[in-house]
């Protein structure tokens, strides 16, 4: 163990509680509590591994919460599988028919985005959802087969306690203008450019 003189731990003291009188005044100054609009965009790996932790969270607090798959619904996930343990506490709809150069089909594509906001309207609509996922609606939004202006202007206009995690690349810029919190997952290094293909537990 690391040998501290009485004059470093007084000095380490002395420090933090100087820290913690600024840190302790900066959350008593934070006084408003609301629905939070988050997106996750980013080329980086855990959008949606983010967005099904605070799932986690929002059941940990005895609310309910929805999720809508824009493009992931042909995938078997783990999340899904986990998430299925709470019951009716937990609405999910896999509403995606996989990503756009797998389904070569733009009128279907079309068709699953406007079914998967019409579920996305409803789960907001639901006063008992205290969380409202909708992953990978960035793109269906980058691929225009949603009206922007409409979608974000629902998210504005949802009721005053709901939170709602947007996923996916390249966000709009209008959404990330209308977004609370707006967190970009960079890439440094990822394991799939060296060969290692999609795995259980990591990647679904």
């Amino acid at each position: 163990m690391k040998q501290v003189s009485e004059t470093e731990a007084a000095r380490h003291r002395a420090k933090m509680e100087k820290r913690k009188a600024v840190q302790d005044a900066e959350v008593a100054s934070k006084k408003i509590e609301k629905g939070l609009l988050i997106v996750n965009t980013g080329p980086g790996k855990g959008k949606s591994t983010a967005a099904f932790g605070l799932a986690l969270r929002m059941l940990g607090h005895g609310r309910k919460v929805g999720v809508v798959q824009f493009v992931k619904g042909a995938w078997h996930t783990g999340e899904k599988d986990a998430l299925s343990t709470f019951g009716d506490k937990v609405e999910w709809y896999a509403m995606g028919e996989g990503f756009t150069w797998e389904t070569q089909d733009l009128k279907r594509d079309v068709a699953a985005a406007e079914a998967a906001w019409a579920k996305a309207e409803a789960l907001m609509a639901d006063p008992e959802i205290g969380l409202v996922i909708l992953d990978e609606l960035n793109i269906a939004l980058r691929y225009d087969y949603l009206d922007l202006e409409k979608v974000v202007e629902t998210l504005q206009a949802r009721r005053d306690d709901l939170h709602v995690v947007v996923t996916g690349r390249n966000a709009k810029p209008a959404l990330t203008e209308a977004a609370d919190l707006v967190t970009e997952m960079g890439q440094v290094k990822h394991h799939f450019a060296a060969g290692v293909k999609a795995q259980k537990g990591i990647e679904f």
